[in-house]
């Protein structure tokens, strides 16, 4: 017996470090699928040399004669850095993420199949002109160059998500990058969330001013009334009743529904005569969901000889695309912000009671377009199911947005949607931006953009500055008073679409008089614009707030200037709701703590800085009293409701509501507001408790507001999250102009800062290579890369880098790339 024990001691001691060097010798290995800073490699189809230097930052300073070579140089820089987000984005974009992920992303790949986005992109491919497909096949031949070489020694020649999970990436081609833009769409959709809740609403039995109520209107807004959605869809007249309490929220589409309706931004631009330099101030701030790595990765492209001089591009790229979407030319700089426009639609179509194959059209039956699809599900059984498709589009899945439980027996909805569109060029705009020179250019070459639309502020080195909001705008017939509000009926001409808005009537302007041009997502036009864009706008707190710092300032307006009202966290919201919610506290019996708690938050300035406790208190008095205050009312359609909404919470604490949401359901007991703000405190310190600690002295916003970074799919991988997600202690908040939006409705992580400033961009006209830039994370993709996520504590607070267009001054490496 002893004998085997030492035999097993023997065994183990010589196990042991060999488990230990097997281990380190694939981290080693792994480690060394990083691209090494200097190379060369030769590629067949290139016009020319191309050099890829990299600077201290890893930003690649990439130089080619042609617009198609800087491309490939681009598409090469992309793979070596981020191609696994890539990889990501693609399959994503195809519903294929099911190959990669298993079953956890089945319902995700039906809803991207049934859109049809990878359908749409390849033939959005016979749209394009010769220019945007020599880039387009450009940079597909610099990301094949990479995924194919031959690694280097004993290396990985994949990242190591690859080798994790087991998966070979296929060619990367041009319909891969279309797909990649389209799916920027995906994330900034806004309109359909809106129509399902408006009709959720209808049939909970609430009155037109109820919803107004939940979806408040801006008031410079007058819409038409709404119509009776009962008689035009033929709804069940009998509300839901206590279907909306006892049915399922379902989480089945929590793929699609986190990436989807979270774009937000700040731009502005300001004339030269307000300048300290003299010349025109463009700032940007798109406000986007946070992940690891950043969306954005930086670059700065020079094209020596296709040009009468050599032309220049630094900003902000999306890996899978070959532009620089944000940021400066060699005479020009700009800045997007998501427009928001209503284009969306959804349509019920009645299907035929006799054969389930038809719906009704204006002109009698006709057959749905019908297809089957096969998802294929790592580790599991290939998931199929029929997509079906309507005139106006694809039918989407019975579920999504509930619409199986609104919408009567024997209908289903389907979606219009300019994202959609097989004629999309929004690509050509993107490669026309290295030709720009000044704002007549930009206005005028962006007419090929489509979508998702944009509202764009631009200046140029002549001292002009102007705007315009670029994009496919669906016009709709005057006697359609539902105005993209609510689901209309497919069976009705009267709702669908009359076209497209002419591109020379959309929204733009040039050399305004007061000299500053600002958008925040808010209304952009005023009373007299003839087409209709939305009603579905943004509170206009960060609006109101640019203005107010800017024109409020009065000294003359600097880079630093613009800085600082980009790092701005006052929330005007919260300050304007908050004297209300105390004064609810004076004739209430609260403990000794929560009376001290709450003086804490009346000598608190509102500003959601991150080292400061009364910004997280604030919120989670916000959250509770929403939940407490809404929650029975909305049943099912609660969460999908749930956000902080400013106007929504003014109004209630004013009284200024058609019904009293603070009564408590059932009871027939006609609750205060007073009340609910109460109990709602006590409930957010208790909870606050809970999750940060019993001393609130210890609690600060920051640590709980931290920006999470999340990694695709290792972010919710215990074991692996910490490796692979970028976390840092953030300030801001939903109102501020350093945006921090908290998802409220999780109730796992109610305060962390999942949509951001994704990337900001400051430049002074005067001299554009003092530009100032900065994404979330870092330049690289590869969790065993330095530069991974070493710019987040600068991103944090609000600082920055430059990116002069004479190339770097700190050389990190250089690969050159030869014609073969």
């Amino acid at each position: 017996m002893l004998r085997i024990v030492k035999g097993l001691i023997k065994l183990i001691l010589v196990l042991v470090p060999i488990a230990v060097m097997a281990a380190g010798a694939g981290m080693l290995w792994m480690s060394r699928s990083q691209a090494p800073a200097d190379g060369e490699m030769r590629i067949a189809g290139l016009d020319g040399d191309v050099t890829i230097t990299r600077d201290a930052n890893g930003v690649p300073h990439i130089k080619a004669k042609t617009r198609a070579d800087v491309a490939a140089g681009l598409g090469f820089a992309h793979a070596q850095d981020r191609l696994w987000q890539m990889e990501v984005s693609r399959m994503a974009g195809q519903g294929r993420l099911s190959e990669l992920f298993g079953s956890a992303t089945v319902e995700t790949d039906v809803w991207l199949r049934t859109m049809g986005i990878h359908e749409a992109a390849v033939a959005s491919l016979d749209a394009m002109d010769a220019e945007t497909m020599a880039m387009l096949e450009g940079y597909a031949r610099g990301i094949n160059a990479w995924i194919s070489r031959e690694p280097r020694a004993f290396s990985s020649a994949l990242p190591p998500e690859y080798v994790i999970l087991g998966v070979q990436p296929e060619p990367w081609t041009p319909a891969h990058t279309l797909t990649a833009i389209k799916m920027m769409s995906i994330s900034l959709a806004e309109n359909m969330g809106d129509e399902a809740l408006r009709l959720g609403f209808h049939r909970l039995g609430f009155s037109e001013a109820e919803i107004q109520d939940l979806l408040p209107y801006l008031d410079v807004d007058a819409p038409p009334p709404m119509p009776d959605l009962t008689a035009l869809l033929g709804l069940d007249p009998v509300p839901l009743g206590e279907t909306a309490i006892t049915a399922d929220a379902s989480g089945s589409f929590a793929g699609i529904e986190a990436v989807t309706s979270s774009g937000a931004s700040n731009n502005w631009v300001i004339s030269g005569e307000r300048t300290e330099s003299g010349a025109p101030i463009v700032a940007n701030d798109p406000h986007l969901a946070l992940m690891a790595p950043s969306i954005w990765y930086l670059a700065h492209l020079e094209v020596t000889d296709e040009f009468d001089a050599p032309r220049h591009l630094i900003g902000v790229s999306l890996p899978g695309t070959p532009y620089v979407l944000l940021g400066r030319g060699s005479d020009i700089a700009w800045g997007f912000t998501n427009t928001a426009t209503d284009a969306q639609d959804v349509f019920v179509e009645r299907v035929n009671p006799d054969n389930p194959d038809e719906y009704l059209t204006p002109t009698g039956w006709t057959p749905f377009g019908q297809k089957q699809e096969t998802i294929r599900v790592k580790g599991g059984d290939d998931h199929s199911f029929t997509r079906r498709w309507t005139r106006h589009g694809p039918v989407l899945p019975a579920s999504y947005k509930h619409f199986d439980k609104l919408l009567p027996e024997g209908t289903v909805a389907a979606l219009q949607w300019v994202a959609l569109a097989h004629d999309d060029t929004t690509a050509i705009a993107g490669t026309r931006l290295m030709a720009m020179r000044s704002v007549e250019d930009f206005q005028a070459g962006f007419d090929a953009f489509l979508t998702p639309m944009q509202s764009m502020v631009v200046a140029d080195k002549a001292g002009n500055i102007g705007f315009v909001a670029a994009g496919r705008v669906p016009r709709r017939d005057p006697a359609n008073q539902l105005m993209g509000r609510a689901p209309a009926p497919g069976w009705n001409a009267i709702y669908d679409w009359r076209g497209y808005a002419p591109y020379r009537d959309l929204p733009r302007e040039t050399n305004p008089e007061d000299g500053l041009i600002a958008t925040a997502n808010t209304k952009i036009v005023g009373p007299d614009y003839p087409i209709h864009l939305t009603f579905d706008w943004e509170e206009p707190y960060r609006q109101n707030r640019i203005e107010q710092l800017i024109n409020g300032a009065d000294e003359p307006q600097t880079m630093e200037r613009s800085r600082a009202v980009q790092a701005d966290v006052f929330s005007p919201a919260l300050a304007g709701i908050k004297p209300m919610m105390l004064a609810a506290l004076a004739d209430q019996d609260l403990s000794e703590e929560q009376r001290a708690l709450a003086d804490q938050l009346a000598a608190w300035d509102d500003t959601m800085v991150r080292e400061r406790m009364e910004p997280l208190l604030m919120l989670a008095w916000v959250r509770h009293f929403m939940i407490d205050t809404y929650q029975d009312d909305l049943g099912f359609l609660f969460k999908d409701w749930f956000r902080a909404r400013g106007k929504v919470l003014e109004k209630l604490l004013a009284g200024d509501t058609a019904r009293n949401w603070c009564n408590v359901k059932g009871t027939g007991r006609e609750e205060s507001c007073d009340e609910i703000l109460a109990k709602s405190l006590g409930d957010a310190i208790a909870d606050l408790k809970t999750r940060y600690g019993g001393d609130p002295e210890g609690w600060t916003y920051g640590a709980a507001h931290y920006a999470k970074g999340a990694h695709r799919p290792f972010g919710e991988v215990d074991v692996l999250k910490r490796f692979f997600n970028v976390e840092v202690a953030s300030g801001g908040g939903p109102f501020t102009l350093d945006r921090g939006r908290t998802q409220l409705q999780d109730d796992r992580d109610p305060y962390a800062n999942t949509n951001a400033s994704s990337y900001r961009g400051i430049f002074d006209l005067g001299d554009l290579d003092r530009a100032t830039y900065i994404q979330t994370t870092g330049q690289s993709g590869n969790v065993f890369s330095g530069h991974y996520s070493d710019f987040a504590g600068l991103w944090a607070d609000v600082r920055s880098i430059e990116i002069p267009s004479t190339g770097p001054v700190d050389v990190e490496g250089v690969w050159r790339l030869t014609p073969e």
